[in-house]
């Protein structure tokens, strides 16, 4: 008899006999055979109810019920797209007034390089955007500017662990899988942390991960930056399952498989990583019946298509995420990342990459804006603009600028902050953050607080103490709170 044989023959069997109990299960059949059935319906019934992703009540009212992160990945810059700087334009050419901190690029700064887009005024609130953002410009009035972030990586991938985890240097939760632990999600069918199109560089499932949090709190990742929509879109989940199989031959499959795992997880007392594997099985199966229809873009009409810019080329890809977002979002799901990526990095050809990576996202991110405001869904969506960091005012080689966590611009809509509001400020050329100094751990301070969380006290405790998103740091930026 093989070992897998042994695994789900009764011990007295094993052993070379057959008790009339044993003979009973192996038969399973019989009145034996109706108890069980009765035993593992109250089972499955008790597992439901103890789901760690069942909406949970936060510890306030919160502004904000879900998350959608529009991220930027390598790092636009400030000065040429939310932060004009006069100074700038008018010391163009000249050496750097002060010593260079810490930078990515050995070698000495450049001149200081002004920026090569206009900048107009947009909307009642006159809120400065650069030509590289006409689209969204006209949407000026639902952004609250956020001209002050400061971060302590000067590579990409501390940058990107410190944005959506808090530390630079450690594995530790991702914001969203925060979110998900204190929250919990609206949809049992739908994963509530999904990530449309990841980065798998610069720390690529490290930045969406839910390290010592239990696995179900991790991202679900929906494709990767490497990937087409259209080819996510045909099949999103099909290729967790067998082809051509039942949906009850896939639960008998998936009951034995967990069956497996749990006597594995019961000898190992705590695995995260098993833990994560039992949830993903699970989640997956559900997932079947309803993420089809949610990643179906068919009953959308052409003029919603067109609003996110599905209809153009260069729009497409970037549309397909937003519009996604949106159809998550509306289905219960928490927390939705999209991902513009790996493009924003201009140590060179600022002027050509910029222009191309902001056609790319500038119509999809405006479409996604008004779509959520017609739907009556901006003022409980909380929609972030961001990359890992900004750029440097000084030029790198001819026409590119180095990266800069010292003081750069994100944006936030809806879910609770001041509409047509900037806050903060860097000093005259754009290099350092010196009003309303925002720090990531603010940031998230800030983030947690909308969505209903006092930080300091949504915690886990792992390794003999207690953790928490902002670590021993962190304070609530009250003034962008409408």
């Amino acid at each position: 008899m093989d070992n897998i044989s042994k695994l789900f023959m009764p011990r007295d069997y094993a052993k070379g006999g057959l008790s009339r109990r044993g003979a009973l299960r192996a038969a399973a059949c019989g009145f034996g055979h109706l108890g069980l059935l009765g035993l593992l319906a109250e089972q499955a019934k008790a597992n439901e109810l103890a789901s760690p992703l069942l909406p949970k009540k936060p510890h306030f009212e919160p502004k904000a019920k879900r998350v959608i992160f529009l991220f930027m990945h390598g790092g636009p810059s400030s000065v040429d797209t939310f932060d004009p700087k006069e100074k700038l334009t008018k010391m163009h050419g000249q050496p750097l007034p002060m010593k260079r901190p810490l930078a990515f690029a050995d070698a000495p700064p450049g001149p200081l390089m002004k920026s090569p887009w206009a900048f107009k005024n947009g909307g009642q609130s006159g809120i400065p955007v650069s030509d590289l953002f006409p689209h969204v410009r006209e949407c000026v009035d639902d952004l609250c500017v956020i001209r002050s972030l400061v971060g302590e990586g000067v590579d990409h991938g501390a940058a990107l662990l410190q944005t959506f985890t808090g530390s630079s240097t450690f594995v530790r939760p991702s914001m969203g899988a925060w979110a998900l632990y204190g929250l919990g999600t609206e949809n049992q069918d739908l994963p509530g942390y999904v990530m449309i199109k990841p980065t798998l560089s610069h720390g690529g499932a490290k930045n969406w991960a839910s390290a010592f949090l239990p696995g179900a709190f991790q991202g679900t990742a929906i494709g990767n930056s490497g990937m087409k929509a259209k080819d996510i879109a045909e099949q999103p989940i099909e290729y967790l399952f067998r082809k051509g199989y039942s949906a009850e031959q896939q639960r008998f499959e998936l009951d034995m498989l967990q069956n497996i795992n749990q006597r594995h997880a019961s000898v190992r007392k705590y695995d995260p990583e098993l833990e994560a594997r039992i949830q993903a099985f699970e989640l997956a199966f559900r997932m079947q019946s309803e993420a089809p229809e949610a990643f179906s873009m068919d009953q959308e009409t052409e003029a919603t298509k067109k609003l996110y810019g599905m209809d153009a080329p260069e729009t497409s890809e970037f549309g397909w995420q937003c519009l996604l977002a949106r159809r998550l979002a509306e289905r219960g799901v928490r927390y939705v990342q999209c991902t513009h990526s790996y493009k924003w990095d201009q140590h060179g050809q600022l002027f050509e990459k910029h222009n191309e990576n902001a056609k790319e996202v500038d119509k999809p991110i405006a479409g996604l804006l008004r779509d959520l405001k017609a739907r009556g869904m901006l003022q409980d969506t909380l929609v972030i603009w961001a990359g890992e960091f900004g750029r440097t005012p000084v030029s790198q080689g001819n026409d590119g600028r180095d990266h800069n966590p010292y003081g750069y611009s994100i944006w936030m809509a809806g879910g609770g902050v001041k509409p047509g509001f900037i806050y903060g400020a860097t000093d005259e050329i754009g290099y350092h953050a010196v009003e309303d100094r925002m720090h990531i751990h603010d940031f998230h301070a800030t983030v947690l607080h909308l969505l209903g969380f006092d930080h300091e006290k949504l915690t886990y405790k792992y390794s003999g103490r207690d953790f928490r998103l902002t670590d021993v740091a962190g304070v609530v930026a009250h003034k962008i709170i409408a």
